[in-house]
C-alpha cells in the first residue's frame, strides 16, 4: 500500500513539473519573466507586489500578477487597484497553486502587456514548496511578527527558494524578534540566498530588491 501511495505522489509531481516546464517556455516565448511569491498569510506578499509595481513602472517595465488564494478576492482587489492586469486564482480546498491552475490563469492574461509576472501563491509555508509553477525565481517572504524561529521551522521553503525577504523589520524589537537569527538560519539552509530586509509600509528595502529581481 505504501508503495502505491509513493507511485501516485511521484506521478502527480511529474505531471505538475511537465506543465510547469510548458508554462515557463510559454512565458519566455512571450518575453515575460515570472516570479513565484511564497510565504505565510500576512507575511507581506501582496504588499510586496503593491510596492514593486510603481518602481518597475518607473523603469519602463510592465507588471502582471496571478493572485492565489483558497477563497475570496481580497488580494486580487488590492493588486488590480495598482492598475496592472491580474487574474484571481482560487484553489478551493487546496493549500497551494499548481502548474495546471497557473496554466489556466496565464490563458486569461494579456501577455503582450506584461514584462514581469508575479505569481502570488496561497498563504502557506509547507504545501507550495513542492509544486513548481513555471517561474524563473522563487521569492520567499517572511515577517518578523512570525517569530525569529520561523525559518528553522520551514527549511524546505528556503532550500528551494531564490530570494529571501524579511519583512516588517520595524516591528522586530516590539515582538522580540532577532533578525540576525533569521538571517543565520536562512544561510544555514541556503548559503547563497540573498536576503532583503523590508518595511513594506514605507517601501524600505524595495529598490535593492528590484535590482536583484531584475538581475
Amino acid at each position: 500500500m505504501h508503495h502505491i501511495d509513493v507511485s501516485i505522489e511521484k506521478d502527480i509531481y511529474d505531471a505538475n513539473n511537465r506543465l510547469a516546464h510548458k508554462n515557463y517556455h510559454q512565458l519566455k516565448d512571450n518575453g515575460i519573466r515570472a516570479f513565484d511569491l511564497l510565504g505565510a498569510i500576512g507575511s507581506g506578499k501582496t504588499a510586496l507586489i503593491e510596492n514593486l509595481v510603481p518602481v518597475l513602472k518607473e523603469k519602463g517595465l510592465r507588471a502582471g500578477a496571478i493572485a492565489g488564494d483558497v477563497w475570496g478576492d481580497d488580494d486580487f482587489q488590492r493588486i488590480i487597484s495598482t492598475g496592472i492586469p491580474a487574474v484571481n486564482a482560487n484553489t478551493g480546498k487546496e493549500c497551494h497553486l499548481d502548474a495546471h491552475i497557473v496554466e489556466h490563469a496565464i490563458e486569461k492574461l494579456p501577455l503582450d502587456e506584461i514584462d514581469l509576472l508575479f505569481i502570488e501563491n496561497v498563504g502557506n509555508m509547507v504545501c507550495p514548496t513542492d509544486f513548481s509553477l513555471g517561474a524563473e525565481k522563487r521569492i520567499v517572504v517572511v515577517s518578523t511578527t512570525e517569530g525569529d524561529d520561523v525559518v528553522n521551522k520551514h527549511p524546505m521553503m528556503f532550500r528551494n527558494g531564490t530570494i529571501a525577504v524579511i519583512n516588517k523589520v520595524d516591528l522586530a524589537e516590539h515582538v522580540g524578534c532577532r533578525i540576525e537569527r533569521m538571517e543565520d538560519d536562512i544561510h544555514r539552509y541556503n548559503p547563497i540566498m540573498p536576503i532583503f530586509k523590508t518595511n513594506l509600509k514605507t517601501g524600505e528595502g524595495v529598490l535593492d530588491l528590484v535590482d536583484e529581481i531584475l538581475r
